[in-house]
Order: structure tokens, then C-alpha cells, then sequence
């Protein structure tokens, strides 16, 4: 086409510029630190962008903070762990759509000559109990993530109320908290995604799991959009169609380290391979 008929038709508005990656419209997704850590989210998002055109924005927070931030309409969709929170958010009218997409499990961790004892305990109450009265060292998170509230129910469940210097709060991350708790001779709570990204630069052991308190479900939640307009809501449509749909669940459940399946879906009934 000659060039000054596509001047002409660009200034009629019917020849429009090619749309670049920096044009694709942005869906923002407030998600736990352990979606981020354990090298998931990195995996998973580049497939769904290249289908369908959108760019994820991730912002990687404890679940509380992902919550305030749908609350807020700071963020278009949420990928979050705490059952409880998450039905109180709906139940408010900030979000729509909650979708189970995948779970996996909570761990204690410690050091390997394990100086308060609760290898191969029971159940995880008994175990914190355990790490309780003796006074050994536990760095909690404290940072009212989806970890921070498990680990306050199992607390709870103990009939153990927290406190004194043997316990830490240290306000970050899974990852930082892993890393604490190694340097420290440590026992902390931690889900198993993370641990398994982690455990190859941590000298801590695998002391108590398998206990059903320690299932660790994750769903997907929309922000809702007649309280926030503004917010992409197709985007988060979209988004959650992929990560609960067929390509989105495969890809979970392929999704590995070490060997290790770190994440197992929930929306669908896969064929085994």
C-alpha cells in the first residue's frame, strides 16, 4: 500500500498499529509467596499470556495482604490459601467466583537432631506443643499469610498460646523465613511448594507431615467489579478460566522440582499420564 494512502487511512482511523507486548492489556494478580517461590507462577503465566494476549502483573504478598488489596481494588484477581478469610471475603461482596484450582500440604521443619522430639509424631497440634515446652526456637512468619493463619490454628489446636523467646515472629516471606530458621537451628511452618524450592540450600529435615490439618487448599477469586469498576475484570475472568481449565490444570500437575510434583489440581479430573 502506498504510503500516503496509509497516512490518509491511519488519520480515518481504519488502519490501526500493530499491538506490542507494552499494549497488552494487564491483569493483576495478588498471590501467596509461595506460588512466587516455588518457581510455579513462572512457569504457568507465560502459556496463558501468549494465548491469550493478556500480561499478568504478579504481586507476590501473604494472603491477608492479597486480600486487603482486592478489598482495596488495588489488584484484579486473587490466587490465595486461607479458606476461612477467603469465604468472609466473598461473603462481603469483595470478590466473586471463588474457584478451588489446586492444593498441596503444610510441613514442620527443624533442625536433624530435632532437640524438641516431634519426628514422626502424630499430628502437628502435638508436635508445636511439644517444640512449646521445651522452649526450642521457632520462627513464625507473622505476617498473617495463608501459612501465618494455618499456623496460628494449629496453635490454637494445641492449647498453646505463643510467646517468649524461643518464639520469633519475623514478618517476611516463606523463603525468608526458611533461611532464618536454617541459620538459627530452627523449627518453622512452611508448605511443601516452597520447601522443595528451598531444601537444597538448607540443612533443616522434614519432621512432621501427612497429618490432614496440614492440607493446604488454594483457590482463585475475583475482585468484584460492581464494586470497583475500574478493575480488568475479563482479565480476571480469563485468568481463572485458564488456571481451572484443562491446559492450566495439566500444567500444575507437570509442574515439578527435584522430580518432586509441588502442587496437585483441583478444578479437574486429569487422565493419568
Amino acid at each position: 500500500m502506498h504510503r500516503y494512502v496509509v497516512t490518509l487511512l491511519l488519520c480515518l482511523g481504519l488502519v490501526l498499529p500493530p499491538v506490542t507486548a507494552d499494549d497488552a492489556p494487564i491483569v493483576r494478580l495478588a498471590t501467596t509467596t509461595s506460588t512466587e517461590n516455588s518457581g510455579l507462577l513462572q512457569a504457568l503465566l507465560p502459556a496463558f499470556e501468549a494465548q491469550t494476549g493478556y500480561r499478568v502483573h504478579v504481586i507476590a504478598v501473604g494472603t491477608g495482604k492479597a486480600l486487603r488489596m482486592g478489598r482495596d481494588g488495588d489488584v484484579d484477581v486473587l490466587l490465595v490459601h486461607a479458606p476461612n478469610a477467603e469465604r468472609a471475603f466473598i461473603a462481603e461482596g469483595a470478590g466473586l467466583r471463588r474457584q478451588p484450582v489446586m492444593h498441596n500440604d503444610f510441613l514442620l521443619v527443624g533442625p536433624a537432631d530435632d532437640p524438641a522430639g516431634i519426628k514422626q509424631l502424630p499430628d502437628a497440634a502435638t508436635a508445636l506443643r511439644q517444640i512449646a515446652n521445651r522452649g526450642a526456637t521457632f520462627i513464625s512468619r507473622g505476617d498473617d499469610s495463608g501459612t501465618h493463619k494455618k499456623e496460628r490454628a494449629l496453635w490454637q489446636a494445641a492449647g498453646i498460646q505463643p510467646s517468649g523467646a524461643w518464639y520469633r515472629e519475623a514478618g517476611q516471606g516463606m523463603g525468608k523465613v526458611l533461611q532464618m530458621a536454617n541459620e538459627l537451628d530452627a523449627y518453622t511452618l512452611t508448605d511443601r511448594g516452597t520447601w522443595l524450592a528451598y531444601r537444597s540450600q538448607s540443612v533443616l529435615q522434614p519432621l512432621v507431615s501427612g497429618d490432614e490439618t496440614l492440607h493446604n487448599p488454594y483457590s482463585l477469586i475475583a475482585v468484584n467489579p460492581k464494586r470497583y469498576p475500574d478493575i480488568n475484570h475479563r482479565g480476571a475472568v480469563a485468568l481463572i478460566d485458564w488456571l481451572t481449565g484443562q491446559d492450566g490444570q495439566q500444567q500444575i500437575a507437570n509442574f515439578r522440582l527435584g522430580g518432586e510434583q509441588l502442587f496437585h489440581p483441583d478444578a479437574m479430573q486429569l487422565a493419568r499420564p
